[in-house]
Formats: structure tokens, sequence, C-alpha cells
């Protein structure tokens, strides 16, 4: 049987037959999405988080540390983004201490490194003195360490009030060693 233009035209595009076109290129499209999907993500590993529980276990930490010193402070415990995690003002801890233990805690997730080393990197090249005031919650002076889960540093930690920085830093080290016991 020999069929013309508009007689294949017309058998080809039967209801059943359109039908069919529809369903079968929608399967193809979402089989073609899901591939896509799936070779976007593949590549990408999880970055560790730092969960609420390690955050307050190195506060709590922090605080028993300084306790023993003798020392009434306030210690933050922030994201990778900033964000406060955990944060305790001690009994007897001034009030200036609430915002000097974020933001050593900020400074040192933000920059990726313990905020007595920027305060010394700063102070021997003038050209560095701009981070002082690169954004508001800087703060360049001892207390503040990154915290670091399988070598990604996934927030910081701050501690604002004792009688010097490097007791600051020496109770913000015992918070950081409260999570290392458990690896």
């Amino acid at each position: 049987m020999n069929f013309g233009y508009t007689q294949w035209y017309n058998a080809f595009n039967t209801q059943e037959n359109i039908m069919y076109r529809i369903s079968f290129s929608s399967l193809l499209i979402l089989l073609l999405f899901s591939i896509f999907s799936l070779t976007t993500h593949a590549g990408q590993v999880p970055k560790p988080l730092l969960p609420l529980t390690l955050a307050n276990k190195m506060v709590a930490a922090a605080m028993q540390q300084c306790e023993r010193d003798g020392f009434q402070v306030s210690i933050a415990v922030v994201d990778r983004s900033g964000v406060v995690q955990a944060q305790v003002r001690m009994d007897g801890a001034g009030a200036h201490t609430i915002e000097s233990s974020f933001r050593k805690a900020y400074t040192s997730a933000s920059l990726k490194l313990p905020t007595m080393k920027m305060a010394q990197i700063a102070a021997k090249d003038p050209e560095l003195q701009g981070l002082h005031h690169m954004a508001n919650n800087i703060l360049l002076l001892g207390g503040g360490l990154p915290i670091i889960i399988n070598g990604e540093v996934v927030g910081g930690i701050g501690v604002g009030g004792a009688p010097g920085a490097h007791f600051d830093e020496v109770c913000a080290e015992a918070g950081l060693k409260s999570i290392q016991e458990n690896k």
C-alpha cells in the first residue's frame, strides 16, 4: 500500500499516538533532569556543620576553665557564617564582654585564623592595620579561635573579659579541646 503524505500524517496523528508521544516526551524530560541532577550533586561533598550540641559543649568547657582561673567572662560560638550558635555571660562579667566575645568568634571564623595571630600580624604591618575597620564585627584582639572539623573551618569561639587576651585564649582553647576529645 502506498501512503501519501496526508494519509501518513493522519495515521500518525491519531489521538492515541499523540497521547503516547506526550507521555513518552514527558518521561524522557524527567529522566534527563534526574540524570543531570545526580551528576551535578554527585561531585559535591557536604560541608561539615557545627551542631548546637558541640557549640554548647565548647561554651561549657571554656566557662569551666575561666571559673578555675578566677575570671568572669563571656563566651560566644558562631557558625561559619558568623551567626551565634551559643553564648553565655558569666556572673560578674562586664556588659561589654558579650560584644567582644561575639566579635572575636566572628573574626576567627571569618578570617579563619586565631585573633591573637591576626592582631600580631596587623601590629607588625602598617598596611594591615586597616583590618580593624574592614567590617563592624572584626576585632583583632586575642581570645578568638577558629573551630575546625574535618580540616574545614566551621565556626569560631571567642572569649572576652579576662584580664588579658592571653587568658581569654586559654579559655577558648579549653573549649576547642572539649570537642577534639571525641575524635
